[in-house]
């Protein structure tokens, strides 16, 4: 929308443009004209090229103004929204939520919730310190597998190839702004990759549920 407000008002600055020049034009026609008719000196100074020129200027304030105020709403926009926007992302199956804690703090959180539950951890996979093991600097990033066999069997004996994203995993990362999020796999996603059963879909949606609570 901001993309089109603006196209439009370069056209307009456009057509404001060429008024003024076909104007020019005529004007310089008549001077020469009256110059060589020797006219000049009896015709009175005339208020209109004054008038017209305090309009364009109006109008060319008005548009710029209005140009830097859409500009700012815009960059206010993408800059407020980036939250809501990564939270929202799900093109690539992927859905990233913030974290009000640090990753280490945000990984012992979604640790306590799974025991609680009752559901298996089989590997906490620290991506950021195994790089730092082979001299490399990357930001805290980690990432927890896990499930329960009650929940994903039935799903792999419907879709053998759910296999290959099961069980589950979050991803607990850092971003060079020192933002900490939350991502796994949509469960809609999943359940489109590999046409699970809708009967099913309820054995790993509460990935949303875990992730959410993670970071709060």
């Amino acid at each position: 929308m901001e993309t089109f407000q603006k196209r439009a008002s370069q056209h307009e600055a456009h057509a404001i443009g060429v008024i003024l020049n076909l104007y020019s034009a005529w004007h310089h026609a008549r001077l020469v004209r009256e110059l060589d008719q020797g006219d000049l000196a009896h015709s009175r100074p005339s208020t209109q090229p004054i008038l017209i020129a305090l309009f364009l200027a109006l109008v060319g304030l008005a548009m710029a103004i209005y140009l830097v105020s859409v500009g700012g709403s815009v960059y206010a926009r993408s800059g407020n929204g980036k939250e809501a926007f990564m939270a929202s992302t799900t093109s690539n199956g992927i859905i990233s939520k913030p974290s009000n804690h640090s990753v280490d703090q945000t990984v012992e959180q979604l640790k306590g919730i799974l025991k609680a539950k009752g559901v298996t951890l089989f590997a906490l996979v620290d991506h950021s310190g195994e790089a730092e093991k082979v001299g490399m600097k990357m930001p805290p990033t980690k990432l927890l597998i896990f499930g329960s066999p009650r929940a994903g069997t039935p799903l792999m004996l419907a879709a053998p190839t759910s296999a290959i994203d099961l069980p589950l995993k979050i991803l607990i990362w850092e971003d060079a702004e020192r933002k900490v999020w939350v991502s796994y796999n949509s469960p809609a996603y999943l359940q489109e990759r590999h046409g699970l059963p809708k009967e099913l879909l309820q054995n790993i949606a509460v990935v949303e549920t875990l992730a959410t609570k993670a970071g709060e």
